[in-house]
């Protein structure tokens, strides 16, 4: 019997909609049988700016358990997601600033011929969710990784129309996670673990 793919969900959030998302590709990775770990990225921003913000201060509280993201975690993971709101059409400094520190693993070719993927959200629509994700994807291009999208492989996926990944608009916390964010999810998060075991067979 094959073993099961090793999938590591890495994320920043801020007010909690990445973390929502972040949870239903771990959930829906689980269920489609693979090994996840649900890991944030260190918190850049000084305390003073959290607690001035009530739903930011609240996401922090919620999410103290999850465990922060290590190199270790890249490296045990046959197939990484990573999730980020967009800051300027661009990657949180807080999940850039975890992608910089994998030079190592980089420089020993460990990051190479891993499956890769991306989900995003932004405040409004046309805000950058593409851009972001393109960007992101400029990094996983220099380890030498595979970017596996969700593309329309999927008839649900033309309802939420993204195919560069999972997004969500939340309208500064006006829009919850919905159903058709939590269902590009979960295919995001199947297509992901199916690839990752073709690979994995084939190796």
């Amino acid at each position: 019997m094959s073993t099961p793919v090793k999938l590591a969900v890495v994320y920043y959030s801020s007010t909690g909609t990445i973390t929502e998302i972040a949870k239903e590709l771990h959930d829906a990775g689980v269920k489609a049988g693979a090994a996840v770990r649900l890991l944030k990225v260190a918190e850049l921003a000084p305390r003073a700016a959290i607690e001035s913000n009530p739903a930011w201060a609240a996401n922090h509280a919620a999410t103290a358990d999850i465990p922060e993201a290590t190199a270790a975690d890249v490296e045990w993971a046959d197939a990484v997601i990573f999730g980020t709101p967009t800051r300027f059409g661009n990657v949180s400094s807080q999940l850039k600033q975890f992608i910089d520190t994998l030079g190592g693993l980089w420089a020993e070719g460990k990051l190479a011929d891993k499956i890769y993927s991306g989900f995003v959200s932004s405040a409004t629509a046309h805000a950058g969710q593409e851009s972001t994700l393109l960007a992101l994807y400029n990094s996983i291009h220099h380890f030498g990784g595979l970017t596996v999208t969700p593309g329309f492989t999927d008839p649900n996926k033309f309802t939420d129309g993204n195919p560069y990944g999972t997004s969500h608009v939340d309208a500064q916390g006006a829009n919850p996670v919905d159903d058709v964010t939590r269902t590009a999810a979960r295919i995001q998060a199947e297509r992901v673990i199916k690839i990752a075991s073709a690979i994995k067979a084939a190796a």
